[in-house]
Order: C-alpha cells, then structure tokens, then sequence
C-alpha cells in the first residue's frame, strides 16, 4: 500500500482492501463494538453544502474525519464527497496516519454493506440490481462480488451517459429500469434521491436490499411498501432513528418502530432473522471509518 511521511505522521494513499475491510468490520461487530456509542455526527450548513466531523474511539485507536458534502459537484467533474481522515494513538490521542477521505468513505461503506448482505442475502443471491452510477455505485458491485456470486449486474441511472459507462465496465453488467428489481437478489440503492427509486412492492421475497444514499431524515431511497414487507436491520439504533429518513419517515407513517429495527452487531453475533425481504439501511457511522482506517494502518506497520 503506498504512503509516505508527512510532519511525523505516515500519510496512506489508499484503504485497505474491500474484503480487508470487510473483515475489520465483521472482527469489530463480533469483537463488542458497540456502534451506538458512537458520537453524533456533527453537520455545519454552509451556502455550497454541508461541513462534517465524524470522532471515533474503539480499541487501541481513535480518529476523527473531517469531510465536505457538495451537492452541485458531479455537475463540475468534481466528488460529491471530499475529505480527509486522520488516525490516532487512542491512549495518547498521537496522530499516526492521515487517510484520503473519498476513498476510505467509498471502501468503508461498501464494506459495511457487504457485511450485511453476507449476514442477510440468499447463499447463491448472482442477481445484482444497482440505483445509481457514482463511486458508491461502483464500490456495492466490487464488495457484493466479494461475499455472494454475483453474476448479472443491472445499472440504473438518471444520466444515460453515465449509466451506460458504468455498466460497460463491467462484461456481466447491463443498462436496466427500476421494474427489474422484480427479479433481483440483490439491490443497492446508492443515489442521492430523496424520494424512493423503485416500487417496494416488487422486490422478490427473498431479495436483500441496501440503502445508503442518505444521512438525513427527510430524503429516502426506499417506500414504506418496502419497509413494511421487510426485516429492516440498521448500524445503529440511535443513529438510524435520528438520520435515517427512510426509517424516520416509515416510523412517521406508522409501518415502523424503533423496536422493529435489528442491529447489525446482533446479526453479526448469530441473531436471526425471518423470511421476507431484507432491509438494510446504513447512515455511515464513524466507527467504520476507525475500524477500517486501523486496518489500512496496520497493513503497512
């Protein structure tokens, strides 16, 4: 993994692999993470877009992101995302090593969601149906591919342009509607739409469906059809009521209560669930930065 020294501390070019990342995750949730420990993110509105911190201590580290969200920028060839991570000593609180944000957030949410797919999806689930065509996008098919046989892709995207340019990137990938997540395994809603991208009610019984295009509770990717037929597991209780919209919202509506939602550290350590469709909506929480931050910084040490 490349890095170099700077002021003292090391400063990495790139996150750990997916399915490095998928491990650190999984040791964290079996090892007693609690993700409900977690600090609030803290968002500051500016006239562009939004300021974000995201402190985290678990373990033997400690650090904090510190990232920018630009709603305008894929209009400007710029991320939507941009930031940077810096790992710390957790008992000295030393810095140790300064990440690069965009690509540690696209390989950490990625991975959380390969987690959950690989605790709540079908064994042989090959069918993978994908909202959105950004570098979130990008990373679900990556990680999925590294937990399930996934065999057929389906992109599905505003921009026709782009749609089409993820899809050809990958042989065993197409250019598709939302009516085709009436025959998926797999679903990864991975946009920025505050208003749900398909209808619920044609998501197959035994399909698994991620969301994680949003951390504010009035946008949704996902109806309350869905959550409604849906076993709907989440990263953290507190976090997913007070960000999720498309939890907050269902719970608004009366189809969900706090006391529906399963918590993925549970899954991890061996709870099951029903039969039906799965849900998981992920929010991204600071510690998935620290636990895969730790596992880039390790990797080099």
């Amino acid at each position: 993994m490349p890095c170099a020294m700077l002021v003292g501390v090391l400063f990495l070019d790139a996150p750990p692999t997916v399915r490095q990342a998928v491990d650190a995750i999984r040791s964290a949730l079996t090892g007693g993470l609690d993700p409900d420990q977690d600090p609030p993110r803290s968002v500051v509105p500016v006239p562009t877009g939004q300021f974000l911190l995201m402190p985290a201590f678990w373990d033997r580290y400690a650090g904090v992101k510190v990232a920018s969200v630009a709603p305008d920028n894929p209009a400007r060839g710029l991320p939507r995302i941009q930031g940077h991570y810096l790992l710390m000593d957790g008992p000295t609180l030393t810095p140790k090593a300064l990440l690069d944000g965009i690509a540690l957030t696209s390989v950490r949410t990625a991975a959380v969601s390969a987690v959950a797919v690989d605790l709540l999806a079908e064994p042989d689930a090959e069918r993978l149906v994908v909202f959105g065509t950004g570098p979130q996008a990008q990373s679900h098919i990556e990680a999925f591919r590294t937990v399930r046989p996934v065999r057929e892709v389906v992109v599905v995207g505003r921009n026709a342009e782009r749609t089409q340019a993820l899809a050809a990137q990958y042989p065993f990938a197409r250019v598709g509607t939302p009516d085709d997540v009436s025959s998926a395994d797999l679903i990864a809603c991975c946009t920025s739409s505050r208003t749900p991208v398909f209808d619920g009610a044609k998501v197959p019984e035994h399909a698994t469906v991620v969301a994680v295009g949003s951390h504010e509770p009035d946008a949704r990717e996902v109806d309350d059809v869905l959550i409604g037929r849906s076993t709907v597991v989440v990263e953290g209780i507190g976090a997913a009521t007070r960000e999720a919209g498309d939890v907050v919202l269902a719970m608004k509506s009366g189809v969900l209560a706090a006391d529906d939602l399963v918590p993925l550290a549970e899954l991890a350590q061996g709870r099951t669930v029903a039969s039906g469709p799965r849900l998981f909506k992920s929010v991204g929480m600071a510690w998935e930065d620290l636990v895969v931050a730790a596992a880039a910084y390790e990797a080099v040490m």
